[in-house]
């Protein structure tokens, strides 16, 4: 097949999604197919077919290595030159030359379902769910009160528009609304710790505030609408499993996790609800708490979980004889029944 990686794009998880897109796109040309891997914020010139696309970008080898800092989105803006638009000149002219494009994005439109609507309207194939399953976990507040309905136990939390409106003591945890990777996360655990989460949320306009909860994390992926075995993440000199963490390798990834049969097996019915709650499509993932006593508090949904070959989802489908190159297939293919079953 013709696919289209496309990563990048206008968010605090750009260096993320190059990283992912790289690997993906190495990844299914070993699998055979013709790939391009484009940055949805940069323009492409706009071309005639995917065979002048191909021919005008292809690689032998794309790699992309993720800086120990968030970007400067505001730099990337000047540098770019895009303006308010969230895509680059002919990105979406391009993305209809291939038979698929597979969305290695995080954050931004590749999350909150813009993208995915966008792609609908103009008939694109893409991979991963689609923008209604998109827009619900993007959204903590709106994924936190479908989690309440479905009776899947979460931390008890609070929205507020600044932070002297929480009403929850200390220690507690302050999300962006909608974001990932970690980033902007704070734990408040005294009135120092305040300045600190201010700083990290200068442009949200609501926040998340969530009790914190004290007890082990783990990561449970969706994959074809079964659970894939739970993840225990366990950080290195580190609080929780914040941006560093996550791709600086300072934690360590115990998977299948060490734990009791029945609280695995809680963990994976709790993730198939929550990824059916949220309408989410052919992979998802989610985090969890279990505290010392075993209750389980679902954190979050990620509608598009990384996907470099040492990201958690593609280590859990690892542990049941799923390696990169075949999930990437699958990712693909499922893509491509759901377009011929529309």
């Amino acid at each position: 097949m013709n696919i289209i990686v496309l990563a990048g794009g206008y968010s605090t998880e750009r260096d993320v999604s190059l990283s992912s897109g790289s690997q993906i796109a190495n990844a299914l040309m070993k699998n055979g197919h013709n790939v391009v891997l484009l940055d949805s914020y940069k323009s492409v010139d706009l071309v005639n077919s995917f065979e002048e696309l191909h021919a005008k970008y292809k690689q032998e080898k794309f790699s992309y290595l993720i800086p120990q800092i968030e970007p400067d989105l505001l730099a990337l803006k000047k540098e770019f030159g895009n303006g308010n638009a969230l895509l680059g000149k002919n990105v979406l002219e391009t993305c209809g030359l291939a038979d698929i494009v597979f969305i290695g994005l995080h954050g931004g439109i590749g999350e909150n379902g813009k993208l995915q609507a966008l792609f609908d309207i103009f008939d694109i194939k893409y991979t991963g769910s689609g923008s209604l399953g998109s827009s619900l976990a993007m959204d903590k507040s709106i994924s936190k009160e479908l989690m309440i309905v479905n009776k899947i136990s979460t931390a008890p939390y609070e929205i507020v528009s600044s932070l002297s409106e929480i009403k929850m003591k200390p220690p507690y945890v302050v999300k962006p609304i909608s974001g990932g990777s970690s980033v902007g996360v704070s734990i408040i655990k005294n009135k120092d710790d305040v300045d600190k989460a201010l700083k990290n949320l200068s442009d949200e306009k609501n926040v998340l505030v969530e009790k914190f909860i004290e007890g082990r994390e783990f990561s449970v992926g969706v994959l074809d609408g079964k659970a894939l075995p739970a993840i225990e993440i366990v950080p290195k000199g580190a609080e929780f499993f914040d941006f560093a963490s996550k791709y600086q390798g300072t934690t360590n990834e115990i998977c299948p996790a060490d734990i009791p049969q029945k609280i695995e097996m809680k963990l994976r019915e709790l993730v198939v609800k929550l990824h059916n709650a949220l309408h989410l499509g052919s992979y998802s993932r989610a985090e969890f708490i279990v505290d010392k006593n075993e209750n389980i508090y679902c954190l979050e949904a990620n509608s598009l979980p990384g996907m470099t070959e040492n990201s958690l989802l593609p280590q859990e489908a690892r542990a049941i004889g799923i390696g990169y190159n075949e999930l990437c297939e699958k990712i693909v293919n499922m893509a491509n029944m759901k377009s011929k079953n529309k």
